[in-house]
């Protein structure tokens, strides 16, 4: 249960991260695509390190599919090397 007051299960966010621009990029977005609010905001973090973990496999799946020509893949390295 990633969170309580909702119960929500991580494998509940994890079916609303589908690629492309419909896809949660923050909590507050999650939690609309899975039509609830927070309420002690405590799974905040965890649900934010779901959705890093995911653009990563999607950007690792995005490289080795289409390579460097990839608009996402060109993105996701920009963001990794920003964080860095």
């Amino acid at each position: 249960i990633v969170c309580s007051c909702n119960v929500l299960s991580d494998g509940q966010v994890r079916a609303c991260l589908l690629p492309g621009p419909g896809c949660p990029r923050t909590p507050a977005q999650v939690y609309a695509c899975l039509g609830c609010s927070p309420k002690c905001g405590r799974c905040a973090r965890t649900i934010r390190g779901i959705l890093q973990r995911s653009a990563s496999e999607t950007h690792a799946a995005c490289a080795t599919a289409c390579g460097a020509a990839c608009p996402l893949g060109t993105a996701a390295a920009e963001q990794t090397a920003a964080a860095a």
